[in-house]
């Protein structure tokens, strides 16, 4: 399975972004879909996921994001609102499935204030 990330740029401060995450393969097989995200001089942090129908979020986004899947596209997408210059970063899909995990290259957002 190949995940193709997209949807990435600058943008104001409280402005919105929707990131998109295409899958090559069924996504309804795999056990969950998330993002993450990559700051300059920060760890890889879990922003969201979904499993077939959960979505889980990381405190700093409660409110703001919002994680979905289109099993008919393969396709998972973050809609991220109220950006705020802490949401730079480069936003990666990750997919899994029992003990395989699937990266895709990662999409930039900037945000400026």
């Amino acid at each position: 399975v190949q995940l193709q990330a997209s949807g990435g740029g600058l943008v104001r401060a409280g402005g919105s972004l929707r990131l998109s995450c295409a899958a090559s393969g069924n996504i309804i097989s795999m056990d969950a879909m998330a993002w993450y995200r990559q700051a300059p001089g920060k760890a890889r942090e879990l922003v969201a996921k979904i499993t077939e129908t959960t979505p889980d979020y990381a405190d700093s986004v409660k409110g703001r994001f919002t994680i979905s899947r289109d099993g008919d596209k393969n396709t998972v997408y973050l809609q991220m609102n109220s950006l705020k210059d802490e949401d730079t970063g480069v936003y990666l899909c990750h997919a899994w499935r029992g003990p395989t995990n699937y990266w895709g290259q990662g999409t930039l957002v900037t945000v400026s204030s």
